[in-house]
């Protein structure tokens, strides 16, 4: 019996996703719930799964082809009878199965590294849950192969070509991902449509730091979680949003709408770019859970498998360009929201407290925000409440 493989329903506001890759050719034997196909959307990519156990006959669909919802991607025979008499018909493609069945599970992101890189994914010892292997375990196998391996993804990449040009130089054309395109896209829209400013303010952070030092074993002890700094930036954004709640609104239209509610969107590197996951309610979470779900979010970042319901909404960002070294930035909107706040590096200055000249542990804030909605002496004291709050982290705990 012949089934059809269709794309799964979108989410709303996305009309179509491209074919990253297919993980069965043609007279392959696949299993129920493997993975048969990617699906790169604008924000994440969607693993679709094979219905139930048989053979792969058709593709429909190429690598680089867009499709929308309910798009017939490929047609496979149904049963296991199907897939023994397909494997018993051709050696060679009984051998690929077999060696398709052992490989290990990969997430969509492992899975390019591995293809690009050409490393044999057995060879590598996982160190994600049961074993599972993560980028970073790919990443260090690449670095441990021979200069001329670890060379070679750039040039067997599918979609990059390279071109040689006069006197040894090389270019290299790389196609932009979907969610590259997208960020884009979003980030010239909000330059384009919002009144954006950006305020300034400093923080010290001698007394988080001291907090952290303190119970730092005993927390992560209890919760099985580090205690980091954004926990602590989150819950003062908050707070800050609470007194100042055009902060958390947004524009729609000719109204300005405001949310009853703090999702706090937090932005994270992953390997396709950067994304955006809501702490939802993030009132109602303690320091532990805001340091687990961004620890779980941080993983699925990694592992390309973040949901939409992960990256939908939001009502307000925290973006830490701190962590790679930047001293000052000036953060982009992220539309719908009306404001971002923008940490930064963590260094040692000269600081003058009752007369006397110390050295603390000084950031950088920036507030960047819509002036159409949002007026400067808002911005400004709530960048100035989130300072207090944080040098004086017992506010936190009475809500003052």
């Amino acid at each position: 019996m012949s089934i059809e493989l269709r794309v799964p329903q979108l989410p709303e506001s996305v009309s179509d996703a491209t074919i990253l890759s297919w993980h069965k050719q043609p007279g392959e034997s696949v299993t129920q719930d493997e993975t048969l196909v990617d699906l790169e959307t604008d924000k994440v990519v969607l693993e679709v799964p094979a219905p139930q156990d048989g053979v792969l006959k058709e593709i429909r669909f190429k690598v680089g082809e867009t499709v929308q919802a309910e798009d017939v991607l490929a047609l496979m025979e149904a049963g296991k009878a199907a897939a023994t008499t397909a494997a018993a018909s051709s050696a060679p493609v009984e051998s690929e199965a077999a060696a398709a069945d052992e490989a290990p599970v990969l997430s969509p992101a492992v899975r390019r590294l591995v293809n690009e890189s050409g490393i044999d994914p057995t060879t590598i010892k996982g160190s994600g849950k049961n074993g599972r292997i993560v980028k970073a375990d790919v990443e260090a196998a690449i670095a441990a192969q021979p200069t001329q391996t670890a060379a070679q993804p750039a040039a067997t990449a599918a979609a990059a070509t390279a071109q040689a040009i006069p006197e040894g130089r090389v270019e290299e054309r790389v196609p932009m991902t979907r969610l590259r395109k997208r960020v884009a896209e979003r980030l010239v829209e909000a330059q384009h449509t919002a009144a954006i400013l950006t305020t300034f303010n400093e923080v010290n952070l001698q007394a988080v730091s001291n907090l952290r030092v303190t119970y730092r074993e005993s927390f992560e002890k209890k919760h099985d979680v580090r205690l980091g700094f954004m926990s602590f930036f989150v819950k003062a954004a908050v707070e800050a949003l609470k007194q100042f709640p055009i902060i958390n609104a947004t524009m729609d239209g000719d109204d300005i709408l405001y949310h009853g509610y703090f999702d706090i969107g937090i932005a994270v590197s992953s390997p396709r770019g950067l994304v955006v996951p809501i702490l939802r309610d993030a009132d109602q979470l303690s320091f532990a859970a805001i340091e687990q779900r961004i620890r779980e979010y941080g993983e699925k970042a990694k592992q390309g498998t973040l949901s939409y319901d992960d990256l939908t909404g939001g009502t307000f960002s925290i973006t830490n360009g701190g962590v790679f070294g930047s001293m000052l930035s000036t953060p982009i909107l992220n539309p719908p929201q009306s404001a971002i706040l923008g940490m930064h590096s963590i260094q040692q200055r000269p600081m003058v407290e009752k007369g006397e000249i110390v050295i603390r542990p000084m950031m950088y804030l920036a507030l960047s925000y819509d002036h159409r909605i949002i007026d400067g002496r808002d911005a400004v004291q709530f960048l100035v409440t989130i300072k207090q709050l944080l040098e004086d982290p017992s506010r936190l705990l009475l809500e003052i």
